[in-house]
């Protein structure tokens, strides 16, 4: 006589570094750096916008009708900074998955150091700019900035099967364009009938979104917010340790998470 013996499903074990790289956490962290890092450029380097080039763009339209043709110069090369440094970052996103290189840490490790960069660059020249705005300051100090808000927009299209789908981190406009449609759709589903299934699979989706939009806005908004009080409180450009130490910790864990995973494989 054959005992079958009933085994119950065993739960997976929580790991806080696939915790921490999961869409909500990850996406809070990133969008936070990229609200710190836009808002210190911000306020110290007189208009500069590093983690999008929207701003820069209708800024140098604004000063070329004010006759300043040095600002207008400045802003308008931060577009092609921010392209070559994208195109950079693509490139080497494809080298890192050609090689079989975890491509998130790779490219996480690319921004902590253009983050650094940014950091360096910024201590040594932007003292001068304490007193006055000097355009031959400004200029390196924001395509420095502009690199590492390049590689973080880049890594989040060239990070596939990291995140569920792909929501930017630094710019916010699309996102609370999809939070605001989302918000509809669930309201709307409400009206819906009992047994309309393609409503409430449609309320559902949004509500899973919603959970992944939120913590990129909050992210975003509290960045912006202490980089305000850092930056008014120092007036240095020391405060950008910040974000290099974030991005340097999630690349750690990426790493990590990677080499155990390959480890388990084995």
């Amino acid at each position: 006589m054959v005992i079958m013996v009933a085994s119950s499903p065993t739960k997976s074990e929580f790991s806080l570094g696939s915790y921490l790289l999961s869409d909500g956490p990850a996406g809070f962290m990133l969008s936070w750096v990229a609200g710190f890092v836009d808002t210190s450029a911000f306020i110290i380097l007189f208009g500069i916008f590093t983690a999008h080039v929207t701003g820069n763009i209708a800024l140098a339209g604004y000063e070329f009708v004010q006759s300043d043709e040095e600002s207008t110069i400045t802003h308008l090369l931060m577009f092609p900074a921010f392209m070559v440094a994208v195109a950079a970052t693509s490139l080497l996103a494809r080298y890192a998955r050609k090689k079989e290189w975890p491509v998130f840490a790779v490219l996480l490790t690319a921004e902590a150091i253009a983050l650094t960069v940014f950091l360096i660059v910024g201590v040594n020249l932007s003292p001068a700019l304490m007193f006055n705005i000097q355009e031959e300051y400004i200029l390196p100090i924001g395509i420095a900035g502009v690199i590492a808000m390049a590689i973080q927009n880049a890594l989040m299209k060239e990070a596939k099967g990291v995140f569920k789908s792909y929501i930017p981190t630094t710019v916010m406009t699309g996102n609370t364009t999809q939070l605001t449609i989302d918000l509809v759709q669930v309201a709307v589903s409400k009206f819906a009938s009992a047994g309309d299934e393609k409503a409430a699979l449609a309320a559902a989706e949004s509500l899973e979104r919603m959970g992944r939009i939120v913590p990129i806005l909050l992210g975003f908004a509290l960045g912006g917010l202490g980089a305000t009080y850092f930056v008014l409180i120092s007036e240095t450009w020391w405060s950008l340790v910040i974000p290099v130490i974030v991005i340097s910790f999630m690349a750690v864990v990426a790493f990590s998470e990677h080499f155990k995973t390959v480890a388990q494989e084995r």
